[in-house]
């Protein structure tokens, strides 16, 4: 059974030669397992790095939750 999210973050591109250049995303991921309460935020901005062929050092993750 999927696991939504609410996810709000920002990312930036470090290879981009200017690196205040950034976007703000907000919206629901849905995930086929639930993360782990101890690494959750890694794991998303993790998987958000992935998504977004970007870094995980370059998502930075404002706020999160997990939808019912």
């Amino acid at each position: 059974m999927a696991t939504k999210y609410y996810t709000h973050f920002v990312t930036s591109d470090s290879r981009a030669q200017s690196s205040s250049f950034s976007n703000e995303w907000s919206g629901v991921v849905e995930l086929r397992q639930p993360l782990s309460n101890t690494r959750a935020s890694r794991e998303l901005r993790a998987l958000l790095a992935q998504s977004f062929d970007l870094d995980s050092d370059d998502i930075r993750i404002l706020h999160w939750a997990r939808l019912h």
